[in-house]
């Protein structure tokens, strides 16, 4: 298992395995399927190649297959670049309970501690998902609120739970 930054050569599996995340883990995600599906393949492109300031997006590949990724959005406000946010983290069935999500976490955590400014790594989970929470916990974030109503899905209304974790080794979270 290797991972590494995606680059503009991986477009094209990048934009089918998180369609296929999507799909089969809609609960999982803010964006639909169907606005996903209906983005150019230039959007897909600058999500991953665009700007390294703005974001970057880790692959996990088995053998050269892309089967995990997640994404790093940085902000260059003043008063929230201390803040990263942790985002599309997505492995695919076939490779779950192996630690490739742990190791996508780890590698995004590596890099975002080599921003300056950067202090804390933020995410959102569903509530309910239980897989991602135990992992995210593994990882050492730690919860600090739930958003009722979050997100519609067709099951109806979900709750995100909001998540942290310090990038100061010597801070406890």
């Amino acid at each position: 298992m290797q991972v590494a930054p995606l680059t503009a050569e991986h477009a094209a599996e990048y934009r089918c395995l998180m369609l296929h995340a999507y799909e089969h883990a809609p609960d999982a995600f803010t964006s639909t399927l169907e606005e996903r599906a209906a983005q150019p393949d230039s959007w897909w492109l600058k999500r991953i190649a665009g700007s390294r300031e703005e974001s970057i997006v880790f692959g996990a590949f088995n053998e050269r297959e892309l089967v995990g990724t997640v994404a790093l959005e940085f902000s260059n406000r003043a008063k929230t670049k201390h803040k990263v946010h942790v985002m599309g983290m997505f492995v695919a069935e076939t490779c779950r309970g192996l630690g490739v999500g742990k190791a996508l976490i780890q590698a995004a955590a590596e890099h975002a501690r080599t921003r300056p400014d950067a202090r804390v790594l933020m995410l959102t989970v569903t509530e309910g998902n239980k897989s991602a929470l135990c992992l995210y916990e593994a990882c050492g974030f730690k919860p600090f609120g739930v958003e009722p109503m979050a997100i519609l899905t067709s099951s109806g209304y979900q709750a995100k739970v909001h998540m942290w974790q310090s990038l100061d080794e010597n801070t406890a979270a």
